[in-house]
C-alpha cells in the first residue's frame, strides 16, 4: 500500500508540476539552438493493457499493443499532440517544448514493435529560427490541414500565449506561416496552462473541413467543457458534458464525422486516470451541449501514463485504429512515454490487417 501511495504521489508531482518536481524531474530542454536531425528511438513492447500481464475486456475496443519509448536525445519527451498517416505507418508527434518528431512505426503482425527513421527538430518561427520565447513554445495540439506529411500544412494549438498557428510541413523542418484562426473571446479566460489542448479538422459530418478545438479546462456555468467549431461566421461555441471532472487532452475525427475525445483526471487517492469518449457525427452543433459515449475508462492498474495525444485512422480493412501517446513531463525516472493502440470493434469490421 505504501509503495502504491508513493507512486501516486510521484505521478502527482509530475502531472501537477508542484514545487518538488524540480527534485524529481528533468528541466525542459532549451530549443533555441536546436537543429533538425535524426535520432534513435528505442521501444519496449507492451503486450497487455493491464500492468499485471493479464488481459481485461475493453467493451467496444480491442487492445492491439503498445510501446514504452525512450531515446538518448535530451529533447525527447513531453509528447502532447499526435498525427498518424492513413496506413498507420508514418507518425508525427508534437512536444509541449516546441519540438516535433517524425518516424515510421513498425509492426510485428498486428502489434506495434518500434519506430525507425526517426527525426526530431524545433518548430520554427517565420524567421526560420526555433521559437525563441519560452512562453511561446508550449505547443499542445496539432491537426493536418492539407497536403501530405512531407509537404502539407498543419494547425498547431498553443497555451501560455494562447493561439492557433499555421505551419508548413517539410521533409526536415516545420515552419510557421502565421496566425491561422481567430481566437474566441471566451478563450481569453483560459488559464495559462489550460489552453488549446485539443485540436482537429473534421474529416466528415455536417462541419466537414472545419477545425474544432477544446480548452483543457474551461467550464460553462453548468461546469461543462467548452469547445469551438470554426465556420464561415467564425468560431462558434459548443459544450461537452462534464462527467467526473476529467480534463480534455486531445480530439480526433473520422471520415464519417465521428469525433473521439481523450480525457485525463488526477486525484490524490487514485492517481492518474484516462478516458476515451466517442461523439456521434450528428451531435455537434453550435450552442449545443453534447454528450459522448465512454469507450474506455482506465486507471493506474492499466498500462497508461499521462495520455495526451490521440490519432484516429480508418485502415483499408475498414477498421478504426486509435493511437495514443503520453506526455512524461520530462520526469524520465517516474513517468514513461507510452504509445498505445486499440481497434474499434464493429467499425465496418474486417479481419485485422495492420501494416507489416
Amino acid at each position: 500500500m505504501a509503495s502504491l501511495f508513493l507512486r501516486r504521489f510521484a505521478v502527482a508531482i509530475a502531472v501537477l508540476g508542484v514545487g518538488a518536481s524540480s527534485v524529481l524531474a528533468d528541466e525542459k530542454p532549451d530549443i533555441s539552438t536546436l537543429k533538425s536531425a535524426p535520432i534513435t528511438v528505442e521501444a519496449r513492447p507492451i503486450s497487455t493493457f493491464l500492468r499485471t500481464g493479464e488481459d481485461r475486456p475493453l467493451g467496444k475496443l480491442k487492445f492491439v499493443g503498445g510501446l514504452v519509448l525512450t531515446s538518448p536525445s535530451p529533447y525527447f519527451g513531453g509528447w502532447s499532440g499526435l498525427l498518424l498517416s492513413d496506413d498507420g505507418k508514418f507518425l508525427l508527434a508534437l512536444s509541449d517544448t516546441g519540438v516535433w518528431m517524425t518516424g515510421n512505426l513498425t509492426y510485428a503482425g498486428i502489434r506495434p514493435s518500434g519506430i525507425v527513421d526517426a527525426r526530431l527538430g524545433p518548430l520554427l518561427e517565420k524567421s526560420g529560427r526555433p521559437i525563441q520565447r519560452v512562453r511561446d513554445r508550449d505547443s499542445e495540439s496539432i491537426a493536418l490541414e492539407g497536403g501530405a506529411f512531407q509537404n502539407g500544412s498543419v494547425l498547431i494549438g498553443f497555451e501560455g500565449r494562447h493561439r492557433i498557428e499555421r505551419f508548413r510541413l517539410g521533409p526536415k523542418n516545420i515552419q510557421a506561416t502565421g496566425i491561422a484562426l481567430r481566437i474566441p473571446a471566451a478563450a481569453m479566460h483560459m488559464d495559462q496552462n489550460k489552453g488549446f489542448e485539443a485540436l482537429t479538422i473534421l474529416k466528415g459530418g455536417p462541419y466537414k473541413g472545419w477545425p474544432i478545438a477544446f480548452s483543457e479546462r474551461l467550464y460553462d456555468p453548468a461546469r461543462n467543457h467548452t469547445g469551438w467549431v470554426w465556420t464561415k461566421a467564425g468560431p462558434q461555441t459548443f459544450h461537452l458534458k462534464n462527467v467526473g471532472d476529467f480534463d480534455i487532452t486531445d480530439v480526433a475525427s473520422l471520415d464519417d464525422g465521428t469525433i473521439f475525445v481523450l480525457e485525463r483526471r488526477f486525484r490524490w487517492l487514485e492517481g492518474v486516470k484516462m478516458r476515451l469518449v466517442r461523439i456521434a457525427p450528428d451531435a455537434l452543433a453550435p450552442g449545443r451541449t453534447i454528450e459522448g459515449e465512454t469507450l474506455i475508462d482506465a486507471d493506474m492498474a492499466d498500462n497508461i501514463d499521462n495520455m495526451e495525444g490521440l490519432a484516429a485512422t480508418r485502415l483499408k480493412s475498414g477498421e478504426v485504429l486509435l493511437t495514443m501517446i503520453s506526455d512524461d513531463n520530462f520526469n524520465h525516472v517516474i513517468q514513461r512515454t507510452v504509445l498505445l493502440q486499440f481497434l474499434l470493434q464493429g467499425s465496418r469490421q474486417a479481419k485485422a490487417r495492420l501494416p507489416n
